[in-house]
């Protein structure tokens, strides 16, 4: 118990976050660019979010030790796999559903105006794809339903660390 009551001030741990992080931002990218797989707005909002938990293991890489770094990396890990398992969630719903006026998937993101990111770097954050179709499948299911798998990890794993992290906030 006392491994799990200090892992979140541990730079491995920091590190391990940012690096599977990364992993799936060059895992899309090799299924946009290597397999022509066309991502969507809802992908490119859940690209975004694991983007979020990158920078969330970044910032806790930078100094685990430092409450606020810890503080804030873990509020940013927090909000940004909650909302990619939400946004995931309706992805998925998109591609299951039977009514075909249920939701609609926009054509351009809906990203501040102060940071149009598909404009600066269309490569990344251009939605090219359509929401409700299924390109790929892999043990039965689609991308947005793995993306709710891992999103949900992540979710968990945060609330299983926040009560330590909140804690060595606290006693400082």
């Amino acid at each position: 118990m006392n491994w799990l009551s200090t892992i979140h001030s541990s730079r491995k741990a920091w590190g391990l976050l940012a690096l599977t992080a990364f992993l799936l931002e060059v895992t899309a990218l090799y299924f946009q660019y290597a397999m022509g797989l066309e991502p969507c707005i809802m992908c490119i909002y859940q690209r975004t979010a694991v983007l979020g938990v990158f920078a969330a293991g970044l910032i806790g890489f930078i100094s685990p030790s430092n409450g606020i770094f810890r503080g804030i990396g873990a509020a940013t890990w927090g909000v940004s796999s909650i909302w990619g398992y939400m946004l995931a969630k309706e992805h998925l719903n998109m591609q299951t559903t039977t009514d075909p006026f249920a939701f609609t998937c926009d054509i351009v993101p809906n990203f501040p105006e102060f940071m149009p990111l598909h404009e600066w770097i269309p490569a990344f954050f251009a939605a090219t794809g359509d929401c409700g179709s299924i390109d790929w499948q892999f043990v039965g299911l689609s991308m947005p339903g793995w993306m709710e798998v891992i999103f949900a990890l992540y979710a968990i794993s945060f609330l299983v660390f926040l009560p330590f992290i909140l804690w060595s906030l606290v006693k400082k």
